[in-house]
């Protein structure tokens, strides 16, 4: 170790040792981000002042993975540490009338930090159930406040509503005959349909009072903001709207970069951005279908609703002043690894279940090898019958099913279109990600005895693997019920054109 990285290790180490409180959190989730939609991950045109900021001070991850390539599964991995095969958040997503959610015994990064005091909070999208009486909502799961829309804020009619001003009409008509989009306060709706126009500066004012009155109590505090940027359709209110030269998913890109200006300057004007762990990242890959206004993945292959590098390697920053050193680290995380890595830097119990996540200390602070050697990668469908799409162990990958996806069409590879069904390998396609991170050229393992040893050794990985897992009850499988559908007049008639307030 060099004597500069031993200083560095030492301050750390005496920073912690010498913390009056415990640390907070701060848990930034874009949706449907693609590897190469920031600034500081090589786009041309985005204008991501705020997060290129943070990456240029914290650190850059090139390798980091969320746990599924559509917007539910992703979300249930990464507040549990699980992959949501376990907590049966699958197949596909969940929807407004859906009669399940993320089970109530699944344990949230909000519930492992709430018997050490800390005050939590959520903000933006859910997506993880409504239920009977908001029995899924984040106020039953570890959070003390929330507001947001709790699910895609396309899940509902938009063709007549302003996504950009004066009175820009959304783009598209999302999903009709169901509710409008709720604006929800706890479990109570505050708003039917939604004013996309304030909803950024709403969110935004949420979040900074609550980091305010949580470092004035100076009590430790957890905020997550699942962010509906840059999900389609794309919108933003007047201190974004026609400032970027990306369009209106630059604008909407922008209106997020400029929410997380204001939660650092907040940070930092309470005096609590020192004792401050900032981790940005994206629930999956880009909507590649909406082609300029659905998001980029950069070098890799295909995007959302897929199993290729670009439907669920996202980018991701780790920030924290005066702990974290500036740098990139192409050590492999992912999504899972966040629980454990906070459960770890607060002191809190790990929840006693199965996780799959790791500590990513040794990433963090020292900038050292990761304990995490394989990721997983399963289907937006995930099933015992066919188990895993996919596997990495260290630089190499093994695609065992590939399949396009609706979401990942219009772009020139036929593989990423919903018209490349299903179709096995065997052997399975092996890339190496380091010389060929765009997963296009397939290495001839056959008579090369070091690849065939590779192949073998992820063969018993996944072997293992898929005998140890236990598939939890679906929960996307119970189905939908119209009157679980969010309503803030819920004796009206008819519906659901009377849901309005």
């Amino acid at each position: 170790m060099d004597r500069s990285r031993l200083l560095f290790v030492l301050n750390t180490l005496l920073l912690h040792t010498c913390s009056a409180s415990p640390p907070n959190f701060v848990l930034l989730f874009a949706d449907d981000l693609g590897f190469g939609d920031l600034g500081c991950y090589g786009h041309p045109s985005s204008l991501t002042p705020n997060l290129d900021r943070l990456a240029e001070d914290g650190l850059r991850f090139t390798d980091f993975y969320c746990t599924s390539p559509v917007c539910s599964p992703s979300r249930a991995s990464l507040l549990t540490g699980r992959y949501q095969t376990r907590s049966g958040v699958y197949p596909g997503v969940l929807y407004p009338g859906s009669k399940g959610g993320l089970p109530l015994n699944e344990t949230t990064i909000a519930e492992v930090l709430k018997p050490l005091g800390y005050a939590t909070a959520a903000v933006g999208k859910w997506h993880l159930g409504v239920g009977a009486n908001g029995t899924f909502l984040p106020t039953k799961q570890g959070f003390d406040q929330y507001l947001g829309i709790p699910y895609s804020h396309d899940m509902g009619p938009c063709h007549n509503l302003t996504c950009f001003p004066p009175d820009v009409k959304c783009f598209g008509n999302c999903d009709v005959g169901v509710v409008t989009v709720p604006l929800m306060h706890n479990e109570v709706i505050k708003q039917q349909p939604v004013n996309f126009l304030d909803l950024e500066r709403a969110y935004s004012d949420f979040a900074t009072d609550f980091i305010t009155a949580s470092a004035e109590k100076k009590q430790p505090f957890f905020l997550y903001y699942p962010s509906h940027h840059t999900h389609y359709p794309q919108y933003a209110g007047p201190g974004a709207a026609g400032r970027t030269l990306r369009g209106p998913f630059g604008d909407a890109l922008l209106e997020l970069d400029n929410t997380i200006g204001q939660l650092m300057i907040t940070l930092e004007k309470t005096g609590v951005i020192g004792n401050t762990l900032v981790f940005f990242t994206s629930d999956n890959g880009p909507e590649l279908m909406r082609m300029s206004r659905g998001g980029n993945a950069g070098p890799m292959r295909c995007g959302k609703g897929t199993t290729y590098e670009g439907g669920m390697r996202e980018p991701a920053i780790a920030y924290w002043k005066g702990t974290i050193r500036p740098g990139v680290t192409h050590e492999m995380a992912s999504t899972l690894d966040i629980l454990p890595t906070i459960a770890s830097l607060a002191g809190a119990k790990l929840p006693p279940v199965v996780l799959d996540g790791v500590d990513m200390t040794d990433i963090l602070f020292y900038h050292g090898q990761s304990k995490r050697e394989t990721m997983m990668f399963y289907p937006t469908d995930p099933s015992e019958m066919f188990g895993l799409f996919a596997l990495r162990l260290g630089k190499y990958k093994a695609h065992f099913y590939t399949r396009g996806a609706s979401h990942s069409g219009t772009i020139p590879d036929p593989d990423c279109s919903p018209i490349a069904a299903l179709k096995a390998h065997d052997p399975p396609l092996l890339f190496d990600l380091e010389a060929d991170p765009s997963e296009h050229y397939p290495l001839p393992s056959e008579g090369d005895p070091d690849l065939e040893a590779v192949l073998q050794r992820i063969k018993k990985i996944k072997e293992q693997f898929e005998s140890s897992m236990v598939f939890g009850e679906s929960q996307i499988s119970k189905g939908t019920d119209r009157d679980l559908e969010p309503c803030c007049n819920p004796t009206c008639s008819p519906k659901p054109s009377c849901c309005h307030c």
